[in-house]
């Protein structure tokens, strides 16, 4: 069951009230820097900005915490009903996540989360609970949204369309600086084995699996510092968009 929305974006609703209605998707693999950047896009642009995966991810610690296996498509989808997730945003403007009244915005970032993610994220009833929710978000609002299936599944009529990535070898260098300011580090090759499972997991699942679609833009940023993609980004959206 999805509880009401709550947001501290009320002011960009207003803004929303434009001629042009502009959703931005931006899919990629993991580690590519799309949620990084896309907070930074969606506060620059003023828009609102949704993360897909972090919605994923917490069914997928909700797996994880009942001892459920996360490639049991039954067993995960009879756990649906028991969940109450909540997307909202503080004051800082980011992305919190909820289950069940508890706040697991940290818990979800978590590498083994990773994997039970991508493999919850699979399963057509899965999909199927999240999809209104996010297309319901993207109506409403100009959007910047992210995940793996949002140009080709998601948002097909997406203004504009960006496929991030970077090679895995440097997506494993910064996601190892990540887990280490989060607290939680991990060896390099442990996390570069874990993003090129996950590569292949979700290039290969049946439903939505993670491709570019034909008419997005590909940036790669692997030998760009963050504020050149970031620039890159905006420019990118910018000029598709006609901004």
């Amino acid at each position: 069951m999805w509880p009401e929305m709550r947001s501290a974006h009320n002011a960009r609703k207003e803004m929303n009230i434009l001629d042009t209605h502009i959703t931005v998707a931006i899919d990629g693999p993991s580690g590519a820097g799309k949620s990084t950047l896309a907070k930074s896009v969606s506060k620059t642009l003023g828009y609102l900005y949704v993360d897909t995966g972090a919605i994923y991810r917490t069914i997928g610690y909700a797996a994880f915490s009942k001892g459920v296996a996360p490639k049991d498509g039954e067993a995960v989808a009879a756990l649906l009903p028991e969940l109450e997730i909540g997307l909202h945003y503080g004051e800082d403007g980011l992305q919190h996540m909820t289950l069940n009244g508890a706040d697991v915005t940290d818990q979800i970032r978590l590498p083994e989360i990773s994997l039970y993610a991508s493999a919850v994220s699979a399963h057509p009833a899965v999909r199927a609970h999240l999809l209104e929710m996010q297309r319901k978000l993207a109506r409403e609002n100009n959007v910047v949204m992210d995940g793996r299936d949002i140009g080709t599944v998601v948002l097909p009529d997406a203004t504009v369309k960006i496929f991030l990535t970077a090679a895995p070898e440097v997506r494993a260098m910064r996601r190892c600086r990540e887990l280490e300011q989060r607290g939680t580090p991990q060896p390099y090759e442990q996390v570069l084995r874990d993003i090129v499972d996950r590569d292949w997991a979700d290039s290969h699942r049946d439903i939505a699996p993670l491709c570019k679609a034909e008419d997005a833009v590909e940036l790669d940023t692997g030998a760009l510092t963050f504020d050149e993609s970031l620039r890159l980004l905006l420019d990118t959206i910018r000029r598709r968009a006609g901004l």
